[in-house]
């Protein structure tokens, strides 16, 4: 009980995509690796695929253990400034990426501590991708903020924004996570830099002022899924090819 009543005071926002939206990625970056570096990380992920791993670190916060990895998994911003922007007196999802890159690459390290930060990757690099894990401390990047998501007016149909964001919209969706790594495979276009970890941050971060527009109350439906599943479709396809771009140099 007293680790449950742990995890209810930890702020939500260190949670990224849903279950969903992280296998979305993983599927996507595990569709474009190539033969032998999708060997190399299967082993070293002991048999399990990029999507199986993807959920890993999200799946570990209900162990106390792990809460000292909570800030990794985004970072707080004012609308009006950018990462390198302020300065920074805690680790953060910016950091992580760009240390475990360097770990991986390493040969000096152990497997154990190679596997630790591989799951870490797979499961940065998309928390990174969603824009309100560069949202507000004040509100924990959305999390404060209840709207009203296709339910009737006045009913009791809450949820907040930033859940809204990471799995709401993608699951009413309604399809499996292959099937929606299908569908951006199929129909997105590799138009985009593979960029790093500072300029994913500055694109996820300018969504974040047209995302606040939506007030404590709103009242969400189908025009306002038309207008932001594009932004999610885009971010987790983004995500699951620079993260396929990242392994295929790692492992190579």
């Amino acid at each position: 009980m007293r680790n449950i009543f742990i995890l209810l005071l930890i702020p939500f926002n260190l949670f990224g995509w849903g279950k969903t939206g992280h296998r979305v990625v993983g599927e996507i970056a595990e569709n474009n690796l190539t033969v032998e570096v999708r060997e190399k990380v299967r082993d070293l992920l002991d048999g399990h695929s990029l999507a199986n791993a993807s959920t890993w670190a999200d799946e570990m916060r209900s162990n106390p253990k792990y809460d000292e990895f909570a800030k990794w998994h985004y970072i707080n911003l004012p609308i009006d400034k950018e990462y390198d922007e302020i300065e920074h007196t805690q680790e953060n999802v910016v950091m992580i990426i760009d240390r475990a890159i360097s770990i991986l690459k390493s040969s000096s390290t152990d497997k154990d501590t190679k596997k630790f930060y591989l799951k870490y990757l797979i499961h940065m690099v998309g928390d990174l991708h969603q824009p309100l894990h560069t949202g507000r401390e004040e509100d924990w990047g959305g999390n404060k903020i209840q709207v009203n998501f296709k339910g009737r007016k006045g009913a009791e149909n809450w949820t907040n924004l930033h859940d809204l964001w990471d799995a709401g919209i993608i699951d009413d969706y309604k399809m499996s996570y292959t099937e929606y790594a299908v569908k951006l495979m199929d129909s997105k276009k590799l138009d985009f830099p593979q960029g790093n970890a500072l300029e994913w941050s500055k694109e996820s971060h300018s969504f974040v002022p047209k995302i606040y527009e939506t007030t404590a109350g709103s009242y969400l439906s189908y025009d306002y899924v038309y207008e932001v599943l594009p932004i999610i479709d885009q971010r987790l396809f983004q995500a699951g090819i620079r993260l396929s771009t990242i392994l295929n140099e790692i492992f190579s």
